[in-house]
């Protein structure tokens, strides 16, 4: 079962997307600020992370930095999931290589749809 880090200050972003992944077949293990983010994806290896920008202890973009930087999590894909529509962050973002960037409202079937192809995994029946 394909393992994505979710990294979210919002309990209620957190518990949506955790049920929508779990029902898709993934697993999802959490973390709730920009220093747990690192710390969690180099302990748990996820297959793909969806990232906010905006949380406690640093930016997204902070933690892309610093999961870039390490050969433990350099190439795990990364979904930004954000409410931010700052196109600076979008394009920093880019830059740092992160595979999609999504506006919240997420619309949770695109983003299924798009791990799914990441980690390629085929759509529970």
């Amino acid at each position: 079962m394909p393992k994505i880090l979710v990294a979210d200050d919002s309990r209620f972003q957190v518990a949506l997307l955790t049920n929508a992944l779990q029902e898709n077949g993934f697993e999802v293990v959490v973390a709730q600020d920009a220093c747990q983010a690192g710390m969690v994806a180099r302990r748990t290896a996820p297959d793909a992370i969806v990232l906010d920008i905006n949380m406690p202890g640093g930016s997204g973009i902070e933690v892309l930095k610093r999961l870039r930087h390490s050969t433990k999590t350099q190439g795990i894909p990364v979904v930004v999931a954000t409410g931010s529509s700052d196109s600076g962050v979008r394009e920093a973002a880019m830059e740092l290589g992160v595979v999609n960037f999504l506006t919240k409202p997420v619309d949770l079937n695109q983003l299924c749809r798009i791990l799914r192809e990441l980690v390629d995994v085929k759509a529970p029946v």
